[in-house]
C-alpha cells in the first residue's frame, strides 16, 4: 500500500514539476553520463537532493553545500551535520518521500545503490543521475563519480586532487597487504554469517586494498554466501575481516564479536594470531564508495598490517 501511494505521489508531482517549470533538458547546460544513461542538468545546480551516503560523503569532501534534502537514518560521524534540520529529510535510502522531494523544487536529484530502482519515478520530478558503482570496476567508478561531481559543481581541481590522494593512499595499502597472507571477509547479522569474496559488494578488500582472497570461489550475490564456523575453519584464513551489519544499522542483537567467539573459529590462524579485524560497519555497509570512508578504511588496514608480525 505504501509503495502504491509513493508511486502515485511520484506521478502527481512529476506533473507538478512541469507546471512549476523545473529546469528542462532543453535549457540545461551539462549532459552527464551515469549508471542509468545520460541526463541533461543545469550548470552548477543550486538545490540538490541526495539519496546516497557515498555521494553525500564525496560532496562533503569537495565542500559542495548545495544540498537541500538528504535521506533519514544513521550516518557516520563525519556526516552527522546532515542530521541538522536545515537539511530536509526526504525518505529513506530505499523509499523516497516523493511529495517532500517535489516540494523542495530540486534542480538535481542524485541516487545510487539502494535508491537506484527509483530512478524513473524521481526523474519525473527533476533531472536525476545514478552514481551506482559496479563491483567489477569499483574504484574506477568511484573516480568517475568524484569526477562527475567536480564537473557539475565546478570543482574539477578539487576532484582531481581527491582522486589522486585516494589512489596514492590505496597504492600504499596494497603494498602493505602484499605479503601479509590471505583474508576472508564476513558479514554478521541476526546471528548468521555470510562470506564475501572477489567481485562481490565487498570485494574491494581484495581489488582495492590488496588482500589476497582465502577463497576465490565464493558466491557473488548481493547477500554473499551463507557460511558456518566450520567453513571458516576449513578456509583457515590468515586474516578474518568482519562487518557487523546490526551495528551499522543500529539494530539490537548479538554482536559480531560474541557470535564469532566460537571454538571452531578460535582454531583458525586468524584467531590464533589475533588477526580478526572488525571493520568500521558504517563505512563498509552504509557508505561504500565515499572518499572519507575509503580513507578511514585504508588507515585502519594500514595500521593493523604495519603492526602485524
Amino acid at each position: 500500500m505504501i509503495n502504491r501511494r509513493n508511486t502515485l505521489a511520484a506521478l502527481l508531482f512529476g506533473a507538478l514539476a512541469s507546471v512549476l517549470s523545473f529546469q528542462s533538458p532543453a535549457s540545461a547546460d551539462v549532459v552527464i553520463k551515469h549508471a542509468a544513461g545520460e541526463t541533461s542538468i543545469p550548470d552548477s545546480p543550486k538545490r540538490v537532493v541526495v539519496f546516497d551516503l557515498a555521494t553525500l560523503d564525496n560532496m562533503n569532501r569537495l565542500k559542495i553545500d548545495n544540498i537541500v534534502g538528504v535521506p533519514e537514518g544513521i550516518k557516520p560521524k563525519y556526516l552527522e551535520q546532515y542530521n541538522d534540520a536545515k537539511y530536509t529529510k526526504v525518505g529513506t535510502l530505499f523509499e523516497p518521500n516523493y511529495e517532500t522531494v517535489a516540494s523542495l523544487r530540486p534542480d538535481l536529484i542524485i541516487i545510487a545503490g539502494r535508491s537506484a530502482p527509483k530512478f524513473n519515478d524521481l526523474a519525473k520530478i527533476a533531472p536525476t543521475i545514478d552514481l551506482s558503482v559496479n563491483n567489477n570496476h569499483y574504484l574506477a567508478d568511484v573516480d568517475r563519480n568524484v569526477t562527475i561531481l567536480g564537473q557539475i559543481f565546478n570543482k574539477q581541481k578539487e576532484a582531481t586532487d581527491e582522486i589522486d590522494s585516494l589512489n596514492k593512499k590505496l597504492e600504499g595499502s596494497r603494498k602493505l597487504a602484499a605479503d601479509k597472507g590471505t583474508g576472508l571477509l564476513v558479514l554478521t547479522t541476526g546471528g548468521k554469517i555470510s562470506a564475501f569474496g572477489p567481485g562481490s559488494r565487498f570485494g574491494l578488500l581484495h581489488s582495492g586494498f590488496g588482500v589476497k582472497p582465502a577463497n576465490d570461489k565464493l558466491e557473488v550475490g548481493n547477500h554473499g554466501q551463507m557460511i558456518s564456523p566450520e567453513f571458516i575453519l576449513e578456509t583457515n584464513p590468515d586474516w578474518l575481516f568482519v562487518i557487523d551489519r546490526d551495528a551499522a544499522i543500529g539494530r539490537e542483537g548479538e554482536s559480531a564479536a560474541k557470535l564469532l567467539d566460537n571454538a571452531l573459529i578460535n582454531k583458525t590462524k586468524a584467531a590464533e594470531n589475533k588477526h580478526i579485524v572488525y571493520l568500521d560497519p558504517q563505512n563498509w555497509y552504509l557508505i561504500g564508495g565515499g572518499l572519507s570512508g575509503l580513507h578511514e578504511t585504508a588507515d585502519q588496514l594500514d595500521d593493523v598490517f604495519s603492526k602485524a608480525k
